[in-house]
Parts: structure tokens; C-alpha cells; sequence
């Protein structure tokens, strides 16, 4: 195994650590939702989400692994730049909803929705999942996995139109005082 390969599995590692921050975080902050009253909506395709972001991180070593991938300075390390930045705006996103930020749909009734950090911007609706595409095609190419990041970006896309997205708009919907 190359040090490339075994500092992309180090950067990977990392990256699942991450997210189960965020699944605490995520667990803190659908407690202080109940608490209050919040409403879950989704439930049925939130596994296949999980399965999908821990798929990302395995098949993008195994990938690199076992298709003996190369890590190509000129694309490895601007696809690194772009991953970091990616966790990065994670945590803006994070802190811009504060208590109302889920790896869920949890929605509190009445609470307005947020117009801190990238929501205070109305053309990016969803900042988080812009920058879960981004991240999932980013992640990949740092040791050259191309075919996890098509993969990836095809079935996130899939999930995130067709049943995330809607989803969470209802929610948010129902849940908003009319103006």
C-alpha cells in the first residue's frame, strides 16, 4: 500500500469520524426538537441516506484500493482543498441553524426558518445539500476514485430530488406560520 493510499484512508478515517460528530450533534438537536413540540418527517428514506454516505467513504478506498488508483498531484490535491472547504461549510451550516440543524427532518411548528450564514442567500434553498454534492464528488478524486464519485453523485442526486428535497419542503411548509 502507498503512503498516498494510506494517508487518503487517514483523510477517509477522519472524514467518518466527522460524521459521527454530527450524528451527536444531529441527536442533541432532535431532542431540543421533540422538546418543543417537532415533527419528523422521513423516516423511511433516512436509512438509505446513512447507507449512502458510509458507502461514499468505503468505496472510495476500496476503489483507490483495489483499482490501484493513482494519486495525481494536479488533481488530488485542488479535489483536497475542495473536501476541506466542504467540511468547513458543514459546520457553517451547522452553526447557522443552531438547535434546528438535523442530519433528520425535524421540524419545531412555528419557528421561522433560519436567514443566518448561506440561508440568509434565497437562490440556495438548501446550502447543505449543494455542498454534499460537492463534497461527494471532491472526496473521491483526491486519490482518483471517478467511478465512486459519479456513483455517488448519481444516487445522491437520486435521493436527494426525489425524496429528501420534497420531503423536507413539506415539512417546512406545514410547519410555517402564513404571513
Amino acid at each position: 500500500m502507498t503512503l498516498t493510499l494510506v494517508m487518503f484512508a487517514a483523510l477517509l478515517l477522519l472524514t467518518g469520524v466527522e460524521r459521527l460528530i454530527e450524528l451527536v450533534i444531529s441527536r442533541r438537536n432532535a431532542a431540543w426538537a421533540f422538546a418543543r413540540g417537532g415533527v419528523e418527517s422521513g423516516k423511511r428514506h433516512f436509512p438509505a441516506m446513512v447507507a449512502l454516505h458510509t458507502g461514499l467513504l468505503v468505496a472510495a478506498f476500496l476503489e483507490a484500493w483495489l483499482g490501484e488508483r493513482p494519486f495525481i498531484p494536479e488533481l488530488g490535491w485542488p479535489m483536497l482543498v475542495i473536501a476541506l472547504l466542504c467540511q468547513a461549510g458543514r459546520y457553517w451550516v451547522i452553526a447557522s441553524l443552531g438547535f434546528q440543524w438535523n442530519t433528520r427532518v425535524i421540524v419545531v411548528p412555528g419557528l421561522p426558518l433560519s436567514r443566518r450564514g448561506p440561508y440568509r442567500w434565497a437562490w440556495v434553498r438548501h446550502p447543505n445539500y449543494v455542498i454534499v454534492a460537492i463534497e461527494g464528488i471532491a472526496l473521491p478524486l483526491v486519490h482518483t476514485s471517478w467511478i465512486t464519485a459519479i456513483v455517488f453523485t448519481v444516487l445522491n442526486a437520486i435521493l436527494l430530488l426525489g425524496f429528501r428535497t420534497p420531503t423536507e419542503n413539506r415539512a417546512l411548509t406545514a410547519a410555517r406560520p402564513t404571513r
